[in-house]
């Protein structure tokens, strides 16, 4: 079994729209980013590369590569779910942690879930989603960003049938 932790942080922004786990959380303003910047994404794909000891977000999408830039974050998701199962591993579960003083999430908690659970194309049982607050403290405090943590458990993939 391997456990990796992935954190990501970004800055509000006046315009657009704020993303968590692909789904719409907050109309009034955007996020700074190069791609859609979902930290609840970017979070996972840290967690789950970690884990697999296959680098990090900026190894495998630097923001400095114009492919990123506006980038669909779901689908680098997707793609970095693709690299640890081709790399032998099992996702067995993941937890996510969002931090706001004002985006909400649980009345898109579901919806989140089962957006990860179709991403990462594991059981809805094995994605787990909560939100908390800084109460105040710091750039979250402030309400000028969002951040998210998250954690993925990796199994080593079955062998005709046995885990080794």
């Amino acid at each position: 079994m391997r456990v990796g932790w992935g954190v990501d942080a970004h800055r509000f922004a006046a315009d657009g729209q704020v993303l968590l786990a692909g789904v719409v959380a907050d109309l009034t303003r955007g996020i700074e980013a190069t791609s859609d910047g979902d930290v609840a994404a970017h979070a996972l794909i840290d967690a789950l590369l970690g884990a697999a000891a296959l680098g990090d977000i900026g190894s495998h999408y630097p923001s400095d590569d114009p492919r990123w830039t506006d980038a669909d974050s779901m689908a680098m998701l997707a793609d970095a779910a693709g690299r640890v199962v081709g790399s032998g591993f099992v996702i067995a579960s993941v937890d996510l942690t969002v931090i706001s003083e004002t985006v909400r999430v649980g009345p898109i908690r579901e919806a989140m879930r089962a957006a990860l659970a179709g991403t990462l194309q594991v059981s809805l049982t094995a994605v787990s989603v909560k939100a908390t607050t800084s109460d105040g403290l710091g750039f979250t405090g402030r309400d000028e960003g969002l951040a998210a943590l998250a954690v993925a458990v990796l199994e080593d993939k079955p062998r005709g049938g046995v885990r080794d």
